[in-house]
């Protein structure tokens, strides 16, 4: 299976779910989808089981069926993200210059190459908050980190393309205050860049529903 084709299917039928064309509780049928988008079922298969470990389908008996987030689940998994995340970078001055260099360069080359093919953007966006978890030596936050982000993370650039250049900018603010030891600016930017990335999402699922009642 060709992971690009997947990585497509994926990214077709979110915005599929997220324009209202999947609707909640409609099916999500491989065969079927398969012929919409002109695909094999197998790059289907895995984009579903993407969906569905993201949180935007549940089981119901025989049948995988589409759930959306909503903006009250948004901002719940962002406040919690804010805070927590907020702690992480409080603490994260203890990370290695040379750790902070390394993500440094991957988000200045993100900002000059774009967020490229091979889903860069998502790793380096990956390693940036985890890095700082992992600092706490705290592997219960860490863990709530990563599920937390995993739930929004379809949200990438090609969904919020206003954030990539500004997100970047964050962390490099972040990091910036790492370097200087600054762990309550770290802090303060950290909780911000978070908040900042649900207003972005809230005002795209916003679109997306006065487009549904259209």
């Amino acid at each position: 299976m060709s992971e690009p084709l997947a990585k497509q299917a994926y990214a077709k039928i979110i915005e599929m779910i997220l324009a209202g064309g999947l609707k909640p509780g409609d099916v999500l049928q491989e065969a079927k989808l398969g012929e919409e988008l002109a695909m094999s079922r197998t790059p289907v298969r895995e984009a579903i089981k993407r969906i569905e470990a993201e949180g935007l389908a549940v089981q119901e008996g025989r049948f995988l069926k589409v759930r959306t987030l909503t903006s009250g689940e948004v901002n719940e998994i962002f406040f919690l993200r804010s805070v927590i995340e907020g702690y992480c970078a409080r603490h994260a001055t203890t990370v290695a210059p040379a750790i902070l260099d390394g993500l440094e360069r991957r988000v200045t080359a993100l900002m000059t190459e774009g967020p490229g093919e091979e889903d860069e953007q998502r790793r380096v966006d990956d390693d940036f908050h985890l890095t700082l978890a992992r600092s706490t030596s705290n592997q219960m936050v860490v863990r709530t980190i990563s599920d937390l982000r995993r739930r929004t993370c379809m949200f990438d650039h090609s969904l919020v393309p206003a954030r990539y250049l500004k997100g970047c900018e964050e962390h490099l603010e972040i990091i910036a205050a790492l370097r200087a030891k600054n762990g309550e600016q770290a802090g303060k930017l950290m909780s911000r860049h978070v908040l900042n990335a649900r207003d972005a999402i809230i005002g795209r699922l916003e679109i997306n529903e006065r487009r549904a009642v259209r």
